[in-house]
């Protein structure tokens, strides 16, 4: 029976969209890890299949497989065509008749391999001694092209490449030196002097081409790049950081570069002092289409969208009357029609525009939608979740008709769960303004009863709690003991407008305590929560918020910080340190006071309420001395509080058995001070 394709959230419904015969049970943290998870879809040039990878966890290996598999955009039907379980980053030769994709095997750096349309054993195309990621094929089907880690000191000999790995591997010394103002980034060091280059690989004789000789310097720093190729193959755009070390600072521009191996390359953002982004070449290839960025030092500051011309090398910016964030954008066919995503009121849509500028279009709003990928005949290919449901792929005119979902892949699952209903409401905050927040109440819920509250604080700061499937902070998860879940979306959140996101830059604390205390006020108004039974919590940001309200209230009966800031100085050790006498409105050494008055540090003396401290080691975001800090002040001061410390987890916890674990500690935290029924 066709699934309903998604929940519309407005008062008290349904959080389950399957009504199969039968009592249905109540989510757990090992039904959520038992979930399949859909990577971006690859849509063949004749728009009639989707490659996707397919990746599923053995909770008892602690362990993760990924493999490739072939949709149908008409039928479903879906068919595995990798059985390794290291597949991953699939894409499509020009013609439609063979695939690549990267594994895996042998124990080895990933590679990439080819196979053809009888799904037949793939052929291994590089075997280098790193790994390879990002690749694309070449328009004119005998070369592909990729990213890698390199050493500049390799001189294009993979050979030397191979032994400089390796005494690496094998030194006795571990020290590590630099001089750069950024010389470690999330959870890796970067003093080993790798950088990330592009290169070709004839696919008949496996030769490889470094494309950018000679250059040093960063992609994207979590591990990806942004880049096209030419419709005549004979140049790429690529986004890269411009400034040299020591890194002070990071400058994303768009570089045009030749693909002859020369290592020509031109700047042509060069002027903007702020990020240039995701470079796409128009189908008949005069245009590149990018997103730009204008304040550098606010992470949060609106995308928008720009098409340069190349034969007259001017600029367009197609969306500078509109007041969204544009992601993941991709022309149409004929060129005539850009469409992209934009998060718009806790959600994130899919929208079009003229890619000559005009008035924009909200095709599909419901939910959390990514990976857009036209197919022709005007139809669109992409994924969407929400509160309710993880990923699968949809189908959609570019009208908005006709939405269809085409996998379904955690329905095995999903129908037997008793979620709890969600709710999404608008509250005044701060100044008197509006401020939109998910409820998610626990399963079976009696608004005759009394019930523990459960504030969940989302990070970044500019960031949203949205109608999002999360399989880090599942919202479900936290509300199933008998949880009232609140996420308030408070000032500084994206989604909202430009304005509203940057109103806390400079001002981390002020505007988003009131926006949560008031939360908490239209909360007890509902009459069904118990106000001795409170808690907040929060990670990252949410963390810094949950250290703010520990110092300024007492009116919680617990707290839960995880990976939280809480002395703004050592925020000044993290991995990426330009911005942040901006975000805070101070330094260390310069306007000091500012700092200290928004230091959750400072107020310890007011300390309370027992507090859980979840911290990696492995985080370089919020480094650890965070966590152990305002532990041992808890400590010291004679206060209940509790560490969970993990040795080899980052800003996030990302294996399954540490996952379950965090949700044991959380449950047992939150039941010791809530007494949920």
């Amino acid at each position: 029976m066709k699934k309903l394709i998604f929940v519309i959230l407005t008062m008290f419904l349904a959080a389950s969209v399957h009504s199969p015969a039968g009592e249905k049970r109540n989510f757990t943290a090992e039904d959520m890890w038992n979930m399949d998870r859909i990577g971006s879809p690859a849509v063949s040039p004749d728009g009639s299949h989707t490659l996707f990878s397919l990746t599923t966890y053995d909770i008892e290996k602690n362990l993760s497989s990924t493999h490739i598999y072939l949709l149908d955009n008409e039928t479903g039907e879906k068919k595995q065509l990798t059985y390794e379980g290291n597949e991953s980053s699939p894409f499509w030769c020009p013609e439609g008749e063979r695939i690549g994709f990267v594994s895996r095997r042998e124990g080895k750096p990933g590679q990439i391999y080819i196979m053809d349309e009888s799904w037949g054993e793939p052929k291994k195309v590089t075997d280098l001694p790193v790994g390879v990621f990002e690749p694309k094929w070449f328009p004119g089907g005998d070369k592909i092209a990729f990213a890698a880690n390199i050493h500049p000191d390799y001189n294009g000999d993979f050979e030397k490449l191979e032994k400089i790995i390796k005494e690496q591997e094998e030194s006795k010394v571990t020290a590590k030196v630099t001089e750069k103002v950024m010389y470690r980034f999330w959870d890796r060091w970067l003093t080993d002097g790798f950088y990330p280059r592009l290169f070709s690989v004839e696919i008949e004789s496996g030769e490889v081409t470094d494309l950018m000789p000679e250059t040093s310097n960063y992609f994207e720093m979590m591990g990806g790049v942004s880049y096209d190729i030419s419709p005549e193959g004979d140049q790429i755009a690529v986004s890269m950081n411009s400034t040299p070390p020591p890194f002070e600072k990071l400058d994303y521009d768009i570089f045009l570069l030749s693909t002859d191996g020369s290592g020509d390359m031109e700047n042509i953002t060069e002027e903007n002092p702020a990020d240039d982004l995701n470079p796409v070449y128009s189908p008949c290839g005069n245009k590149i289409l990018y997103g730009k960025q204008s304040i550098a030092h606010f992470y949060a500051d609106r995308v928008e969208l720009v098409v340069y011309d190349r034969r007259d090398q001017t600029r367009e910016n197609i969306t500078s009357g509109i007041d969204l964030s544009c992601e993941q954008w991709q022309w149409s066919p004929d060129g005539n029609t850009v469409f992209f995503h934009a998060q718009h009121l806790a959600k994130k849509a899919l929208f079009s525009v003229p890619s000559d500028g005009g008035n924009h279009t909200k095709i599909y709003g419901d939910g959390n939608n990514n990976n857009v990928k036209p197919v022709g005949g005007g139809r669109l290919i992409f994924t969407h979740d929400n509160l309710d449901k993880p990923a699968d792929i949809y189908s959609i005119q570019s009208n908005g008709s006709n939405l269809r979902q085409l996998t379904d892949v955690n329905e095995h699952i999903l129908r037997d769960l008793n979620l709890g209903k969600i709710e999404n409401v608008t509250y005044k905050g701060a100044n008197d303004e509006d401020i939109q927040m998910y409820i998610v109440y626990p399963p079976d819920f009696d608004p005759d009863k009394k019930y523990p509250l459960v504030l969940m604080i989302h990070g970044g700061p500019h960031s949203i709690f949205g109608d999002q499937w999360h399989f880090r902070w599942n919202s479900h998860l936290f509300a199933e003991p008998g949880y009232v879940v609140a996420m308030p979306n408070f000032h500084g959140s994206t989604s909202f407008g430009q304005e509203f996101a940057k109103s806390i830059h400079g001002s981390h604390a002020d505007k988003p305590f009131r926006d949560i205390m008031k939360a908490t006020d239209y909360m007890l108004e509902r009459e069904y929560i118990d106000e001795e039974r409170m808690a907040a919590t929060g990670g990252s940001y949410g963390g810094y918020m949950v250290s703010w309200i520990a110092g300024h209230t007492d009116r919680y009966a617990c707290l839960v910080n995880h990976a939280g800031v809480y002395n703004i100085h050592m925020q000044f050790s993290a991995d990426y340190t330009w911005y942040r006498p901006h975000q805070y409105g101070g330094s260390p050494w310069e306007d000091f006071d500012t700092l200290q008055a928004a230091n959750p540090a400072m107020f310890a003396e007011n300390f309370e309420t027992p507090m859980l401290v979840i911290h990696g080691e492995k985080d370089f975001r919020v480094p650890v001395g965070h966590g152990l800090l305002v532990y041992g002040i808890y400590k010291r001061m004679g206060l209940d509080a509790r560490l969970v410390y993990y040795p080899d987890e980052n800003h996030w916890i990302l294996s399954p058995q540490n996952s379950l674990f965090w949700y044991d500690e959380l449950h047992n935290w939150l039941d010791r001070y809530l007494n949920p029924d």
